[in-house]
């Protein structure tokens, strides 16, 4: 067109065009090494913010990272120390209650609702039971999914055990360079666009860490709340059950919904009452107005601005491409993603294709007389 070669741009860029593309196909083939690494980096990330600080109070940078990590590790085992028997035993009475639960429903809680099975069906409880233990990795459990691979085979035990000790160490060392590696990458941006990309990772820095930060700590307080209000109530399975519910409230209303009707069905089965579940629905009632009125406003905010059934896609689409490093990245690669898209909307509205015609098919001001023919 008029003597210009309009893919001259494509054609003297191909080779970094392909070189991206190639690292990303790399990345998608060493999916199953990366989870120690993704977990490393989130620690980093978690801790950096606390490590600049230290060393702006005149600690060496080291010095300052040996005592974020050290800090993280002791919590970490404080906790296994404290919950981990606990949790264990409840797992385990968790999952030997299962036939109990469902004889329950079919024999006493389906017949008071007025509902029957049909003539001539009968539900194995046994059977349900096996096929709940085999696909319960399906539903999240991924815990069970890694317990699988262990058992099958002492490499996937070796391979399973690097990967734990993998991620202190690379946590360390990403938190100690973590302020070089940032300097490194813009070192990498053109000049021209470092301003708006500056401007671009600032944003989706605040972006990133109202959310990792603000959802841990809401996850958490979620866990406690429901863990100590279910085990005030009586019910024997209260802490694993506030735990799986708090854990799951990264996802909207997944946490409660399943936390809720399992400690629906357990208070049942186990006390064969309606009264008591008056205060299961207090207790969660209590956690859902703590978490939309009071934790996710301060600690997490109104800056992720992702809609529930996004949120849900996200998981469900890192999941199926990437498997449970899909599941770890989903919500901050969205998160990053809606920062993206609020930019390229500003870009697309201040657009020549966006604005073209906008002054032909606007209305002519009351003042303005038409056009002579």
């Amino acid at each position: 067109m008029n003597g210009i070669d309009v893919d001259t741009p494509i054609r003297r860029h191909w080779p970094w065009y392909a070189g991206a593309l190639a690292m990303l196909v790399l990345l998608w083939f060493l999916t199953p090494i990366l989870a120690p690494f993704v977990v490393g980096a989130g620690i980093a990330y978690l801790g950096d913010p606390t490590a600049d600080r230290l060393e702006r109070l005149g600690l060496s940078r080291t010095a300052s990272v040996a005592i974020v990590f050290t800090g993280i590790v002791v919590v970490i085992l404080l906790l296994l120390v404290l919950l981990a028997p606990m949790l264990y035993e409840q797992s385990v009475a968790l999952i030997h209650n299962i036939p109990a639960w469902i004889n329950w429903i079919l024999d006493s809680g389906l017949p008071k609702l007025g509902i029957r099975a049909p003539a001539g069906t009968h539900l194995d409880a046994d059977g349900l039971q096996q096929i709940v233990s085999e696909h319960w990795s399906q539903a999240g459990g991924v815990v069970k999914t890694l317990w699988l691979h262990v058992s099958a085979s002492g490499k996937a035990f070796a391979t399973m055990a690097a990967n734990l000790l993998m991620i202190p160490i690379v946590s360390f060392y990403l938190m100690r360079d973590w302020d070089r590696l940032v300097a490194w990458i813009a070192t990498l941006i053109p000049p021209r666009m470092l301003p708006r990309t500056q401007r671009f990772a600032h944003e989706a820095d605040e972006v990133l860490g109202s959310f990792i930060r603000g959802q841990l700590l809401v996850m958490a307080a979620l866990a406690a709340i429901y863990s100590i209000g279910l085990t005030l109530t009586g019910l024997s399975l209260g802490l694993i059950i506030g735990v799986i519910a708090g854990l799951l409230s990264f996802v909207p209303y997944l946490g409660f919904v399943v936390g809720f009707g399992a400690a629906l069905i357990a208070m049942l089965v186990q006390t064969h009452e309606w009264l008591p579940l008056l205060w299961i629905c207090l207790v969660f009632g209590i956690g859902q107005v703590l978490e939309s009125a009071v934790l996710t406003p301060i600690l997490v905010g109104d800056k992720i601005g992702m809609h529930p059934v996004t949120v849900i896609f996200a998981v469900m689409a890192g999941g199926q491409l990437f498997g449970f490093v899909g599941v770890l990245v989903a919500l901050p690669v969205s998160a990053v993603l809606a920062v993206a898209l609020r930019h390229a909307k500003e870009e697309w509205l201040r657009s020549p294709l966006y604005l073209a015609g906008a002054d032909a098919t606007a209305a002519p001001p009351p003042d303005t007389e038409p056009p002579q023919e």
